[in-house]
């Protein structure tokens, strides 16, 4: 019989946290998990799963309009019912709360709702009950950074975005990475007039350079105005119920809404990590080995608590592997992190997997390079001023596709399936033999032929 209440009590039960925690009981530990918000963490609240139905919402517009090139007529003025879409929204995700309570119930994990705090090496409280456990994991993912200009208590974040009582006339967003893009994408399609204020010279810093300058060229044209090389410096209350956004530049303006999304810290206050020294690095996140083990023998941690890729199949893999690890019949690999494919929901889409340009030619100059630009087959009708973007990195020497990019519709799609091919080792020549399916975008992947000359 155990000396422990639980045989692992998991704190988080966002995506990483649930995999753990139901996937140990399926084995027969003895699980507990604690979560004080919602159930499935930011990606299914706060996260991908409202951003892509919002991004869905935000091109109903743009199709109406591109209907016209193929005949389709409509009258009327459109107009968007924003609580519909909130109400609508937050049906699907009560639902997916319900699934993931469902498969922790289900597999014989106890569910304890509230803050927990870890007060020993194997002890939990949670709202004044103390509990046991021979092993905790961390899980407790990550939190929208704020900015701390003069008026930051005005700015909303990622989080409160989904819940807006109303859509504003116009919106500031601040940041140049993924979620600020996307964000901007959505209020934008939405019929806000938009703004991003980022202090880069181009968005989406670490992706492939000429993706980043391909897709700043795009967002621009979908009327997102882009203030680069710039910042805000202090916010106060108009007049008329707004903010007056004052900025770096000398320069000002007006909106209604000014959202922040300049990166996400670990969530980590209150947990108690103090009390038995857990070690950290100088960004918060808490440092871990490549089995997940802490400084403290019986302590855990997985996902963006820990850094690395801010991804939900990440923390899947990492939650699996830990339950494997723990109660597991077999002790896994340890997990590559190589050829992690990735999506940017923005307007058009990215999606990549692999070495960008950059990485690739630092680490050998024998490396050839395949670029196709084109408008879509759709928008020779639509009219719409839109173009793709396809590339493909080799190594010459071994002719390994190392990685590929894509700029355009359904563009994560698309390179879930190149992420496999990659994955196995495909050469250039395999892409080169295989049969595209005609008339796709997706087919340009196996017809480029031609290096692109320096």
């Amino acid at each position: 019989m155990s000396d422990f209440d639980y045989d692992l009590f998991v704190i988080g039960a966002g995506s990483g946290g649930v995999r753990l925690a139901r996937m140990s009981a399926a084995m027969g530990a003895n699980v507990a998990v604690a979560e004080d918000r919602y159930l499935g963490g930011t990606c299914v609240n706060v996260g991908c799963v409202p951003k892509k139905l919002f991004v869905y919402a935000s091109h109903v517009r743009e199709e109406l309009e591109d209907g016209a090139g193929f005949g389709w007529q409509h009258s009327g003025e459109l107009k968007l019912d924003w609580q519909t879409l909130i109400e609508n929204k937050n049906t699907e995700i009560k639902r997916l709360n319900g699934i993931y309570q469902s498969l922790l119930e289900n597999s014989g994990a106890q569910i304890i709702n509230g803050r927990a705090e870890i007060k020993g090496p194997n002890e939990v409280v949670v709202e004044g009950e103390s509990y046991s456990a021979e092993r905790i994991v961390i899980a407790t993912g990550s939190w929208p950074r704020l900015p701390e200009f003069e008026g930051a208590e005005f700015v909303k974040t990622s989080n409160e975005f989904f819940f807006l009582d109303e859509l504003p006339q116009t919106a500031t967003v601040l940041g140049g990475g993924y979620i600020a893009i996307e964000l901007a994408g959505i209020l934008q399609g939405l019929g806000v007039q938009t703004k991003i204020v980022y202090r880069g010279d181009t968005l989406l810093r670490g992706f492939d350079n000429e993706v980043r300058r391909f897709v700043t060229a795009e967002v621009q044209k979908k009327g997102i105005e882009l203030v680069l090389e710039n910042n805000i410096s202090k916010i106060g209350k108009s007049r008329d119920g707004g903010f007056d956004v004052s900025l770096e530049s000398g320069t000002a303006h007006q909106a209604d809404l000014v959202l922040a999304a300049i990166g996400r810290i670990p969530l980590t206050k209150g947990l108690g990590i103090e009390s038995v020294n857990l070690e950290t690095n100088k960004n918060g996140e808490i440092k871990v080995n490549e089995r997940f083990e802490t400084n403290v023998a019986s302590i855990f941690a997985i996902g963006d608590v820990v850094g690395g890729p801010q991804l939900t199949p990440i923390a899947l893999a990492e939650g699996m592997f830990l339950a494997n690890s723990f109660f597991g019949e077999h002790k896994p690999a340890l997990l590559d992190y190589g050829n992690i494919p990735t999506a940017v929901f923005c307007q058009p889409n990215i999606g990549t997997v692999g070495l960008t340009e950059e990485e690739a030619k630092a680490n050998s100059p024998e490396v050839d390079v395949y670029v196709s630009s084109f408008k879509p087959m759709k928008h020779t009708l639509s009219g719409r001023d839109e173009r793709s973007l396809m590339k493909l990195i080799v190594d010459r020497k071994t002719d390994k596709v190392i990685g590929a990019h894509m700029v355009g519709a359904e563009a994560g799609e698309i390179i879930q399936g190149l992420a496999v091919a990659i994955k196995a080792g495909a050469t250039k020549a395999t892409f080169d033999s295989t049969i595209g399916i005609h008339p796709t975008a997706a087919e340009e992947f196996v017809t480029m032929r031609q290096v692109r000359v320096e």
